[in-house]
């Protein structure tokens, strides 16, 4: 973990803080450099060491958002994003020693909106909560085509609500998969790579590309009818992914055929 040089202002009134964040970390070192970090940037900053404490806090005063180390004493992370989850839609961000993607894909699971791998710069890490947190704000007021509804393929998505329903289902999706889902929506039949996913969606030019796939993935999952064989979120091979919704035959009971030749797994399109 690198030492705390000077940071640059956070560009916000004095006094004035840009957010709450919690930071749940039972390493006092990596806690003492996170909290540095961003306290330096602006926000508002309360630390614990354990996941009771976490819940405790969390209970006391809802944050707006989430630094969460996954190894913690009586309480794993995971089960702490449960938790937290369970009384309402948090951002959160998760540190961990462990980069493997079956643990990143856990850490979707529960309802994390990205996934930091220990060690990390701290610096990265300060930008991607500004990332979140800018994400889960939406649309600044008057911004109306940003905000407008938008439907396809039996799905209607509202960014201004940040809800998203198909077939008249409400999708419990997290921070990062409505994102996703907002940016397809307002590029019907665009490829992107994941290199652009990860700078238009996360809002960075670094990290690993393995997250856009895990999240594509996730939101197959919960938009598709068959997710093994995706018609809405279609893998183009080598290149990256495209909503392509004429690919999908909507019937009256909101069901679709896949087309011919349709790809039959979540490959990595790179």
């Amino acid at each position: 973990m690198e030492n705390i040089p000077d940071a640059p202002g956070s560009g916000t009134a004095p006094g004035v803080p840009r957010g709450h964040v919690l930071v749940v970390d039972d390493d006092p070192t990596v806690a003492e450099v996170v909290v540095g970090y961003l306290d330096r940037a602006g926000y508002d900053v309360r630390r614990v060491g354990d996941g009771p404490a976490a819940l405790e806090c969390f209970t006391a005063r809802r944050p707006d958002l989430v630094v969460l180390d996954l190894m913690l004493p009586g309480m794993d992370g995971f089960e702490v994003c449960r938790r937290m989850r369970a009384h309402g839609r948090v951002p959160v961000i998760m540190l961990t020693a462990r980069g493997d993607e079956d643990d990143r894909i856990l850490g979707l699971e529960t309802g994390a909106d990205d996934y930091v791998t220990k060690p990390f710069s701290p610096r990265e890490l300060v930008l991607r909560v500004d990332a979140v947190l800018r994400r889960g704000r939406g649309a600044a007021p008057g911004a109306d085509a940003a905000r407008a509804p938008l439907e396809c393929a039996g799905l209607r998505l509202d960014p201004a609500a940040r809800r998203a329903v198909r077939d008249g289902r409400e999708l419990a999706l997290t921070l990062r998969e409505f994102d996703l889902l907002t940016f397809f929506l307002r590029h019907p039949g665009q490829v992107f790579t994941r290199e652009e996913l990860m700078r238009e969606v996360w809002g960075w030019d670094f990290g690993d590309l393995s997250t856009v796939t895990v999240h594509v993935r996730r939101l197959r999952g919960k938009v598709e009818t068959d997710p093994a064989r995706p018609q809405l979120i279609q893998t183009v091979w080598g290149v990256g992914y495209r909503l392509d919704p004429a690919l999908v035959p909507v019937r009256p009971d909101g069901t679709g055929t896949a087309p011919p030749g349709a790809p039959t797994t979540d490959a990595d399109p790179s």
